[in-house]
């Protein structure tokens, strides 16, 4: 496969540690496939599973008995295996069976390595066996027998917080679990994208820890993600919603609530039921303050009155170049707010959401709490920035969509933003070059894009 980025070198400490990132568990994985130079990927994943005591007759009737297969595996790396795949949420809310991948998001192993087995041995039948039903639909089957009496809210997650995100052990949910976890979500979609990558691949399968590092080991270059044709972690909603459409999750949410209720020896889904389906999230993947480490809002926060009316688009100007990589879109906004909160004596960094080149929307002030980014209409609307400087070029085609199609459609599908909501650039309502000339040119011909019909005050800006 030809790729449009480098593969880097995951380094991370020993299994021992017990540092719950992807690094660690490719590692991990790397060591177990080393001592065992003569087993294929689909006998070291049945060896993982195994570990992790994933061998319910549910799983058994896609994927078969679970075994060593002559794997050998020291104590402590199997111990650290188990730990690792095992999902759970604890009564406190902290959720087990999660790693921390290197684009900032968190995802569920179990789900993750049911998908890669289940394309594998999908590959040597030459059908695909069990794939979404291991992955999402029988979490999302299993979240729908608790909540089937009352209509179901599509919301999914929530996502949660590590206690360091250099050295990540402790991942505390920040809510009550609903559906299902963000984790086991992201853990559900990799599962499937992969699963099927290994089915329609062509020539000798990789090895697991080669597969995982793909995907999730990625520098990206100058052109961000439009580029890029090798499947990776921040392409995960774009790349599900290739491969399965919500009414066809759907019926794998049911066949899966079938089959358990088969296995124990149950009656079949009464057809009532099959009126309440599931789907996944349009909303794009938006990085919580706390991966990017943010400091504390100053004071107390003005709530908004929804929805609004208005979304507000902007360029940082400072930073000038767009970034690539998690570390330095984090890097990015901490720099912003520390500048926004110390020279400008703001409570908070002014955007209500940031838009890096990597992948990914960061959150700053959020969708409920009002902004300081377009100086006299921040009741009015969100303000979106894009990290960089716009005025000769263009931000990422990748970039631009998840701000124009996702971030917007989420915000109206949610009831924050009026479904006839006015886009516009902040040089239209308040006197400044943001967004840059290339930029808002671009943005004229964007659906919702409008101009402001009084005549608008001259006053402070953000970002010029």
């Amino acid at each position: 496969l030809a790729l449009f980025f480098t593969v880097l070198c995951c380094l991370c400490s020993s299994a021992a540690s017990s540092l719950w990132h992807m690094n660690d568990f490719i590692k991990a994985v790397e060591q177990l496939e080393d001592g065992n130079p003569q087993l294929a990927p689909l006998a070291v994943l049945r060896s993982l599973r195994g570990a992790a005591g994933l061998n319910d007759a549910f799983i058994q009737h896609f994927l078969g008995n679970a075994s060593s297969g002559g794997l050998e595996m020291d104590a402590s790396l199997s111990d650290y295996m188990g730990k690792a795949v095992r999902h759970r949420v604890t009564e406190d809310g902290r959720e087990q069976g999660v790693a921390l991948t290197s684009d900032g998001t968190t995802v569920a192993l179990k789900p993750l390595l049911l998908g890669i087995e289940a394309g594998f041995l999908s590959k040597t039948k030459g059908h695909v066996v069990g794939l979404y039903q291991l992955t999402l639909a029988k979490d999302l089957g299993l979240s729908f027998k608790h909540v089937h009496r009352s209509p179901l809210s599509p919301r999914l997650g929530p996502d949660g917080c590590w206690d360091n995100v250099t050295s990540p052990k402790v991942f505390t949910l920040s809510g009550s679990p609903s559906l299902i976890t963000t984790a086991q979500v992201n853990g559900g979609m990799d599962g499937v994208i992969l699963g099927m990558e290994i089915f329609v691949q062509s020539g000798h399968p990789l090895k697991l820890s080669s597969l995982l590092k793909a995907y999730y080991c990625h520098r990206l270059e100058n052109e961000g993600l439009d580029v890029v044709q090798h499947p990776i972690s921040p392409q995960r909603r774009e790349k599900f919603r290739e491969l399965i459409v919500p009414p066809l999750l759907a019926r794998q949410v049911v066949r899966s609530i079938n089959l358990r209720r088969r296995l124990k020896g149950h009656p079949k889904m009464q057809v009532k039921e099959k009126k309440h389906f599931i789907i996944i999230s349009d909303c794009p993947a938006i990085i919580p303050r706390c991966a990017w480490d943010a400091e504390p809002y100053r004071g107390t926060p003005t709530l908004l009155s929804l929805p609004l009316s208005f979304m507000y688009i902007h360029h940082t100007s400072t930073p000038s170049q767009p970034c690539l990589t998690f570390e330095q879109c984090a890097a990015d906004m901490r720099s912003m707010q520390r500048f926004h909160q110390e020279d400008r004596g703001w409570d908070d960094i002014g955007y209500s959401f940031v838009a890096g080149s990597d992948g990914y929307i960061y959150e700053g002030r959020g969708w409920h709490w009002q902004g300081a980014h377009t100086y006299g209409h921040n009741s009015r609307g969100y303000g979106v920035a894009f990290i960089g400087d716009y005025s000769s070029r263009l931000p990422s085609q990748h970039s631009m969509g998840l701000v124009r199609d996702q971030l917007a459609s989420c915000a109206v599908g949610g009831g924050r933003l009026v479904g006839n909501f006015t886009l516009q650039g902040h040089r239209q309502v308040v006197n400044t070059l943001c967004p840059g000339d290339a930029f808002y040119k671009e943005i004229q011909g964007w659906e919702h894009f409008g101009v402001w019909d009084s005549v608008t005050s001259s006053g402070h800006y953000v970002d010029t």
